[in-house]
């Protein structure tokens, strides 16, 4: 029995160690297969970059050529084109106006694309020669992740707790576009680089002159006014109630001083002055928005800052004419003779 018994306990060690024999084999090949993967990308890469370097050793010669050609004609251009020059002026509307200041800009650089000369000059008050020289009018937002804060808590103060469950920041974000922001940049492009000076007041003015916005502007202000006299008003109350409460604990200190054992509320009257004074930090932290309000409110349109009397001239690579029609140029050529080396694949792959 103890033979057999033997016997079957080493056929079944036998047994387990083919098993774990052909597991390890398995696992073996399975990493032998995602190295040779690893290595095949890896290779494919390699091969790629060394097929685009034999691809622009033999076309060398003619991507250089057509490289000259967009650099002569660039230069050329660049000789004969005049020097523009840039200003910026920053803005922050109020009222909801921004999208009158937006339509506004991209009306005066519609007159510029369409070269309408006249239609400058009475818009901007300007001679026929200046206003030829003006090439470009944009506006952009100053694009500030406060600002997107600043609205979404607004939102949710002025909102239900249910609403705003239903309306992650991340959906207002998605939300929130460009004339949402607070300050925007409007740039204006020139030959002439004294022509900017003039044109903050036109641009401006367009808005500000709107009958709607003065009446919003009016309405506002008169009520941040009267919040304003309100709080300064309480804030005299407060001070004078003050007062009174310090003269009743000095008297009623007195009084304990000299052993009179008549209470006059003492302990009420701490209360009452510690109630006092929370009260009068809230409504000066109150007055405070209050005038910040006045400050930023005052105005239609605050401007930041106002186009510099003289432009900045307009440079780097990137504005090159040269630079960008020789690699325009380069860019074409390659761009062909890919053309014609898949039209060359395609008729061999069909035999």
């Amino acid at each position: 029995m103890s033979a057999n018994q033997q016997k079957e306990n080493s056929k079944s060690n036998n047994e387990e160690e083919v098993d774990l024999g052909a597991l390890f084999v398995i696992i073996g090949k399975g990493f032998s297969k995602f190295f040779n993967f690893i290595g095949a990308i890896f290779k494919g890469i390699f091969h790629f970059l060394i097929t685009i370097l034999i691809f622009l050793k033999e076309n060398s010669l003619k991507i250089g050529v057509a490289a000259a050609i967009g650099l002569v004609v660039g230069f050329l251009l660049e000789i004969k084109s005049s020097d523009l020059y840039s200003s910026v002026m920053l803005v922050q509307p109020n009222y909801k106006s921004v999208n009158q200041l937006y339509n506004n800009i991209n009306y005066y650089n519609d007159l510029v694309e369409q070269k309408d000369t006249v239609g400058i000059q009475n818009v901007f008050n300007l001679d026929k020669e200046t206003a030829a020289s003006l090439k470009k009018f944009s506006i952009k937002p100053i694009m500030n992740e406060s600002d997107i804060i600043n609205a979404y808590n607004d939102f949710v103060l002025k909102v239900d707790t249910a609403t705003v469950s239903s309306y992650s920041f991340k959906e207002f974000k998605i939300s929130f576009n460009d004339l949402d922001y607070q300050i925007h940049k409007i740039n204006v492009i020139a030959e002439k680089n004294d022509v900017f000076n003039t044109l903050g007041e036109v641009i401006l003015s367009s808005v500000v002159k709107n009958k709607y916005f003065n009446r919003k502007k009016k309405l506002a202000n008169e009520n941040l006014n009267r919040t304003d006299s309100l709080l300064r008003q309480n804030l005299g109350q407060i001070d004078s109630l003050r007062k009174v409460y310090m003269q009743v604990m000095v008297a009623e200190a007195k009084k304990q001083f000299t052993g009179t054992n008549i209470d006059l509320g003492g302990q009420k009257t701490s209360t009452k002055e510690l109630e006092l004074f929370v009260t009068n930090r809230k409504l000066n932290s109150e007055l405070i928005d209050v005038v910040s309000n006045k400050s930023n409110m005052y105005e239609v349109v605050n401007v930041i800052s106002n186009f510099q009397p003289k432009g900045s001239e307009i440079k780097g690579v990137t504005k090159n004419y040269a630079f960008l029609l020789a690699i325009s140029g380069a860019g074409f050529m390659i761009l062909v003779l890919l053309l014609i080396k898949i039209n060359k694949f395609l008729s061999n792959y069909k035999k």
